[in-house]
């Protein structure tokens, strides 16, 4: 046999063992890398399913918040029946979701399921009222604490949140702390918007708390006078002037102006709403009085509904005796443009009109929450926030639900 033919089946002989365990390893990692490729793609479509349908839960209780906010506008409230929805579509998927809200122990509880193919996720949230008077001063545009104005709180326990001013804007200087102001609490300012640019604070300013930027501006409706008050037949002016002294007011009623002379009063002393369709002007030391000796059983409150403009002149005010910020309220319609409270008026309560300019002149005291298109705190007025005002039921204005907290 050729000598060469013979060393070339000895060189085959001898590599063909090496080169078997090497085509074994190869397709062996092959295999592996395809099983690991096979086990991370049905990884991330299970990831995905999971994903979508935990979209699908929060889509849920988007659209169970939505229905309980178009619930809650309609007065009186309504806890028959709660909103409820079954197999709705997640649009460009194919996640579908549930809901259910009910109300258990007082609160009003939402429980949701989303679902995408096997995947199912559970969200149950609880809901709480959020009003605009959780703020102290607020205001759509602008907010200006001239000298010395203080604002501060009471009523409030070592759990609250801190108390809180602030506005929608991001405008450059919306907000103005004039010299020794103090806040005893948060700034806020619109969403985006740079605390140290729409802040403009003198040097002597003190914030015992944060200043920084909402995550969404503070909704302010509008308000709409309740259809039985509306419906009413105007009472022409509601006015105390001379020869009069003091007129008692115990029923609810609609009228065309509120016209206090000099030095005269009006006693409320049943709960009271009126709906004043003109302006309001309190003379000088005029009062409105909330309260008092003719209120046998301690049940006196005001509500105004005010279509027009209001003026409290030098050391008028409205007296409200029970001291309890929510036993007035004034709630300004779209077209309450201007509220003017002068010199040394000292309040207990609630304003609430959010297309108004409110200002409140120098020395004057407010024990409550303002909430308007701009507010401006006159030189050392004082401001107390009433932290009570947080406590809202679904029969107030000016209120919608929120997520307090929820679980997964």
């Amino acid at each position: 046999m050729n000598a060469g033919r013979l060393f070339e089946k000895a060189g085959y002989g001898t590599i063909l063992p090496i080169i078997v365990p090497v085509i074994i390893l190869m397709l062996a990692i092959g295999f592996g890398v395809l099983g690991l490729g096979s086990h991370s793609r049905m990884l991330a479509i299970r990831t995905g399913t999971d994903i979508s349908a935990q979209c699908a839960a929060d889509a849920a209780i988007a659209e169970a918040v939505f229905r309980m906010n178009e619930k809650i506008k309609i007065k009186p409230w309504d806890g028959s029946s709660f909103p409820a929805a079954s197999n709705v579509s997640l649009p460009n998927c194919d996640a579908t979701f549930d809901y259910v809200v009910s109300e258990i122990s007082g609160d009003y509880v939402v429980n949701a399921t989303g679902r995408t193919g096997r995947s199912v996720h559970n969200i149950e949230g609880i809901l709480r009222i959020k009003s605009v008077f959780d703020y102290a001063l607020f205001a759509k545009d602008t907010l200006e604490l001239k000298n010395s104005a203080t604002v501060d709180w009471y009523n409030n326990q070592p759990d609250d949140w801190p108390l809180q001013i602030g506005t929608n804007s991001i405008t450059t200087g919306a907000i103005t702390f004039m010299s020794s102001t103090t806040i005893n609490g948060d700034v806020l300012v619109g969403v985006g918007g740079d605390p140290s640019t729409v802040i403009d604070a003198k040097s002597d300013v003190t914030v015992t708390g944060d200043s920084y930027a909402i995550f969404s501006n503070v909704v302010l409706p509008s308000i709409t006078v309740p259809d039985w008050l509306s419906a009413m037949s105007s009472g022409s002016d509601l006015e105390v002037k001379n020869p009069q002294t003091t007129k008692t007011v115990s029923a609810s009623g609609k009228y065309d102006n509120l016209y206090l002379a000099n030095s005269k009063n009006l006693i409320i002393d049943e709960p009271v709403l009126l709906y004043i369709i003109g302006d309001i002007t309190l003379d000088n030391d005029a009062n409105i009085v909330i309260g008092g000796p003719t209120d046998v059983d301690n049940d006196a409150s005001l509500t105004i509904y005010l279509a027009g403009n209001f003026e409290s002149k030098n050391s008028s005010t409205i007296n409200n005796l029970t001291a309890d910020a929510r036993r007035f309220t004034m709630y300004g319609l779209d077209s309450c443009t201007k509220l003017t409270i002068k010199n040394g008026c000292n309040l207990y309560g609630t304003i609430y009109a959010p297309a108004a300019d409110i200002n409140m002149d120098n020395s004057g005291s407010i024990n409550g929450s303002v909430i308007g298109k701009s507010v401006t705190l006159m030189n050392s007025g004082t401001f107390y926030y009433d932290t009570d005002l947080r406590n809202r039921t679904v029969n107030d204005e000016a209120v919608r639900f929120t997520i307090q907290r929820w679980i997964e």
